[in-house]
């Protein structure tokens, strides 16, 4: 059974890792390219866009899937909608992996935005030292506000740098834990924390070392995705992949 799963997660990793030796399946991992040096797989990847969701529709049946799996990350929402899209077009096996987001407890200090520009004025005018937990895509309109100081950490080297007088930049690829990341946040004297709600056990340390040090942490709102068959984790997927791989034996395909 042809399988196509659109990653960029940790998630993703995860499943292709766990479908790698599998016979019954020809597995192909899909990448955006947003990475320079992305991790070893053990399946094939493919590197780049489709097209949009015709391009993505194209392409599924120019090879035959026979699963379309969207892993890619919750703040993804164009290469989401584009393959619910395609799914529907196509009549594709089609199922979404989305992890679960964080939820504040007792001793978070949330402020929830609507996006980078909404953080930027949630900064406010006071100088104050800003962790950007941020991907890189995301960082521009930091520009607009050159009165705080700035860490930024992203898997890949921000190139060109940032139009800012008071940044410094950490390469760096999770998992990240909670004592490393307060042992960071402290020793750059960091006050307030930017980050997405990626739902990602990897990067939760950040959120709990900002717990630990009583910092608030603006968090940017996830967007509306579309409603599709969803799962939570890699082990449903794999059932669900079961489930579908029985059916095509069953039909002969």
């Amino acid at each position: 059974m042809r399988t196509l799963i659109l990653g960029g997660t940790w998630e993703a990793r995860q499943l292709a890792q766990r479908l790698g030796g599998r016979r019954d399946l020809a597995v192909t991992l899909s990448l955006a390219g947003r990475t320079a040096a992305p991790a070893a797989f053990s399946v094939p990847v493919r590197i780049g866009g489709f097209g949009g969701a015709e391009g993505l529709a194209r392409y599924v049946l120019a090879e035959g899937v026979d699963a379309l799996i969207d892993a890619t990350h919750p703040y993804a929402a164009v290469i989401s909608a584009n393959s619910a899209c395609a799914a529907q077009t196509t009549g594709v096996r089609f199922l979404a992996l989305r992890r679960p987001p964080w939820l504040p407890i007792a001793g978070d200090r949330w402020i929830e935005v609507d996006g980078a520009l909404a953080a930027v004025d949630a900064l406010g005018e006071t100088p104050r030292r800003v962790f950007l937990a941020l991907g890189r895509k995301e960082l521009a309109p930091f520009t607009a506000a050159p009165q705080h100081y700035y860490l930024v950490r992203s898997v890949d080297p921000v190139d060109p740098p940032l139009n800012l007088p008071r940044v410094d930049y950490i390469v760096g690829r999770g998992p990240y834990r909670e004592a490393d990341e307060r042992a960071l946040l402290s020793a750059r004297l960091i006050e307030l924390i930017v980050a997405k709600n990626s739902g990602s056990t990897a990067t939760y340390g950040k959120i709990e070392a900002a717990r630990a040090l009583g910092l608030p942490v603006l968090m940017l709102r996830r967007p509306i995705l579309p409603a599709v068959p969803s799962v939570e984790t890699v082990e449903a997927v794999v059932a669900w992949l079961d489930h579908a791989d029985l059916a095509c034996a069953a039909r002969g395909v």
